[in-house]
């Protein structure tokens, strides 16, 4: 039989792409769906690894894809939300929730893949619900997916004819390695395990290859998918590159446990094919499923292990990794409420050289328009929030215990500041936001008017600065001199907004320039507010503030 090449590649590269999109689609309806929680998801259910392989899968089975759950992960651990044991429990659930896609190819609904899709985009463009919406969105993803599949499934039935692909398969049955290396390479260059299962699964109900080589392949394809937290973690921090060669380390060791054992794993799957009566494409998802279950479970005891053997492979401090509050000790509350107290005012110290931190980050992100400036004080914020959270939570515990007028006094001005401190994230976040604003938008700021902003930006980083440390040292006289700098920056936002109405009258700025000008200034000119609040509590309350070493 004679193959038409341009056919048989123009449709599987189109049902490739129809399918990609298929499962994009539908992932992004099923998160829309869930209301965009993930983070909070991954953030309160990893309190140990066994939640966090939970966490991991059900985020997983949403979004679709184990990269993103990787990505999302990696986030949370740079933002110091969450421990490198509690991310490789994730980790190893998002391998396990990757198998529910192939499973669902399994159902082999490809005939209905076009009423599907109709259905879909019904629900999409005849209605204005959002939730409605969204759910066109899984209809439509779902029925892509599968007349995705239905293309590539149809191109590759020719290949069957092919001397040289017959033989390449008979090569894969009886060399182990080689279906591995291949499965390995396709998924690197498709980027997504899911879809090279899928083909998988469609080249084995074709009977173009057999069990022998299925198997193998799978486990390459499983090694495959972590190129994409690789490729994510290049230039990034030690926390994200720990995370990513988790990844990889995790799916090596669990592919060479199977390799060993093949011959016992390939009479396993065909028990279960038999007993199920399961379809070809069924087959190779309950193979799917029991190698990433069974992986997780011979690996989840060892955690521990996997955290000391990437740290070792990976050396090196991450700063953002460590922005936990980890000195908030629960039992010192009832022991030594004194003492929890001086470690809750610890850990503000560090909240607000984080805010510091932020701030930092947030002007080199307006002088360089550099993405990864922006990341890092998104990244920073986050910290802040957490650090908010954790805190408050203590300090209120601490309120149920029997303190002094002194230590009562000092409670509510940690308070108060934690307020303080959180307040400015959410400002350094706001001129972040603006920034994008101006660089999407192609915004044009006046030299003149960056300079101003560059002066009142570090005159307010040095001001949060040294309210920071008037806390820390309960310093009256560096306290009086934040209230100084804030008067300097009330004056010079007054300033800066006149001398901006002077620019926009000559027209040497524009009226989007001039907007984004006045936020940032305004913005500035809170968080100098924010300072003040911090500074004269230390003035009202300093003789009864813990000095808190360096």
């Amino acid at each position: 039989m004679e193959i038409n090449v341009q056919e048989l590649i123009f449709s599987f590269i189109g049902g490739l792409g129809i399918f990609l999109f298929g499962i994009k689609s539908m992932g992004d309806g099923l998160q829309r769906s869930a209301g965009d929680k993930l983070r909070d998801i991954l953030d309160k259910l990893t309190t140990n690894p066994l939640m966090g392989v939970l966490a991991g899968i059900l985020v997983t089975v949403l979004i679709q894809s184990s990269s993103g759950t990787t990505v999302i992960t990696v986030s949370l651990v740079s933002a110091g939300f969450m421990t490198l044991r509690q991310a490789i429990g994730v980790i190893m659930g998002a391998n396990i929730g990757t198998t529910v896609t192939a499973f669902i190819i399994g159902l082999d609904v490809g005939a209905y893949s076009l009423p599907i899709l109709a259905v879909g985009a019904f629900l999409l463009f005849f209605f204005k619900n959002k939730k409605i919406n969204n759910l066109g969105q899984i209809f439509f993803g779902f029925g892509a997916l599968f007349y995705g599949l239905e293309l590539m499934s149809g191109a590759m039935k020719p290949l069957r004819s092919l001397d040289a692909f017959h033989d390449f398969t008979l090569q894969m049955s009886d060399n182990p390695i080689l279906a591995t290396v291949a499965g390995t390479l396709f998924t690197v260059v498709v980027q997504s395990s899911s879809a090279t299962i899928g083909i998988l699964q469609g080249l084995y109900a074709e009977g173009l290859v057999d069990l022998q080589a299925a198997l193998p392949i799978l486990f390459g394809d499983n090694l495959g998918t972590t190129i994409t937290a690789v490729l994510a973690s290049i230039g990034a921090s030690v926390a994200a590159r720990r995370a990513a060669f988790t990844h990889v380390l995790f799916n090596v060791i669990g592919s060479v446990i199977f390799l060993i054992l093949l011959v016992p794993y390939t009479a396993l799957v065909k028990w279960l094919q038999a007993t199920l009566d399961l379809e070809p494409a069924m087959t190779i998802a309950f193979a799917h499923g029991t190698f990433n279950i069974t992986n997780t479970l011979i690996q989840l005891p060892f955690v521990a292990v996997l955290a000391w053997i990437v740290t070792k492979l990976i050396p090196g401090k991450d700063k953002l990794a460590e922005l936990n509050a980890n000195k908030l000790d629960p039992v010192m509350i009832q022991q030594s409420p004194s003492v929890a107290l001086g470690n809750a005012k610890q850990e503000v110290i560090r909240m607000g050289d984080v805010a510091v931190q932020g701030l930092e980050a947030t002007n080199e992100y307006l002088q360089t328009k550099s993405v990864k400036h922006a990341d890092n004080a998104y990244q920073l914020e986050q910290a802040i929030n957490n650090f908010d959270r954790k805190i408050v939570d203590y300090l209120v515990q601490i309120s149920a215990e029997s303190l002094s007028v002194q230590e009562s006094a000092e409670h509510g001005a940690l308070l108060d500041a934690v307020s303080d401190i959180e307040r400015i994230g959410d400002h350094f976040e706001n001129m972040i936001e603006l920034v994008e604003y101006q660089q999407s938008n192609k915004v044009k700021v006046s030299s003149s008017a960056m300079e101003d902003l560059t002066e009142m930006f570090l005159l307010t980083t040095d001001t949060v600065r040294d309210a920071m440390l008037s806390l820390q040292n309960s310093d009256k006289e560096q306290a009086k001199l934040v209230i100084q700098q804030e008067h300097k920056i009330d004056a010079m936002e007054r300033k800066l907004r006149k001398q901006h109405i002077q620019r926009l009258t000559e027209g040497s700025c524009s009226g989007q320039s001039g907007i984004i000008f006045i936020d940032m200034i305004s913005n500035l000119e809170r968080i100098g507010d924010h300072a003040v609040n911090i500074a004269e509590a230390v003035l009202g309350e300093s003789k009864h503030m813990h000095t808190v070493n360096n």
